[in-house]
This record gives C-alpha cells, sequence and structure tokens, in this order.
C-alpha cells in the first residue's frame, strides 16, 4: 500500500476499531503557550473578518504562537494603561483609604478606557 503524504512527512496511524486515525501533537510552544481573554478576543476577531489571514495562521502552525504574543503585548499595554491613567488622575492608596466607593467608580472607569484603548489598536486591527 502506497504511503499517505501524513506518512511521507512522518506522521503515524493509530487503530481504533476499524478506523485509523492520525496521532497529532502539539509542539512544544503551543503545550507552552498562554492565550487569555486577549487573544481569544483577537482570533474571533480574525476568523470573523480576516478568514484567509486566520486560515493561513492555523494551517501553518503559528496561530498559538502569534495569539501568545497578542495576549502579551495587550496586557502589558493593558497594565502600562491602567497605571499611567491612575496616577494623571491621582487615583491613589490614599483615595483607596478615604473614599472607597470613589476610586472604585475612578478604577472602573480607568479599566474600561484601558480596555477600549487595547481594543482598538491591538486586538480588532491587524
Amino acid at each position: 500500500m502506497a504511503k499517505t503524504i501524513f506518512e511521507q512527512m512522518g506522521g503515524t496511524y493509530t487503530q481504533v476499531g476499524d478506523y485509523l486515525l492520525p496521532v497529532l501533537k502539539l509542539s512544544e510552544e503551543e503545550k507552552q503557550a498562554n492565550i487569555g481573554v486577549w487573544g481569544m478576543r483577537h482570533k474571533r476577531f480574525l476568523r470573523e473578518n480576516h478568514r484567509v489571514l486566520y486560515a493561513n495562521l492555523m494551517t501553518s502552525g503559528k496561530l498559538v504562537t502569534y495569539l501568545d504574543d497578542i495576549e502579551r503585548q495587550a496586557t502589558a499595554m493593558f497594565l502600562r494603561l491602567v497605571k499611567e491613567l491612575a496616577e494623571n488622575e491621582n487615583v491613589t492608596e490614599k483615595l483607596k483609604a478615604e473614599n472607597q466607593m470613589l476610586w472604585v467608580q475612578k478604577m472602573n472607569n480607568i479599566r474600561n478606557r484601558a480596555t477600549e484603548i487595547v481594543n482598538a489598536e491591538l486586538i480588532y486591527t491587524v
């Protein structure tokens, strides 16, 4: 019997009942990747709006690495923005101790603005 393309590339099959199923393994990079909220949002954006890029990344095996990189960039940008905006608006631990509700309101506002900035500049762009 002639080898399939999968076998020619080094793949193997395992028999389950009457069927031969390919043995698929994740690469080490994919096992260690941490795709969180930002990466999943970007993945959904690519899948819905940029299908060709999404398919190319997926078929080349680079999607997980790409999304992990987006996740890291977005997290770093979000944390930096929250810190900078809080400093600019004088939202400190002193305010937290004096007026907790005002501090919560201001921090929620800052986090929402930072989320919108990250979404606009990184997540929903290619």
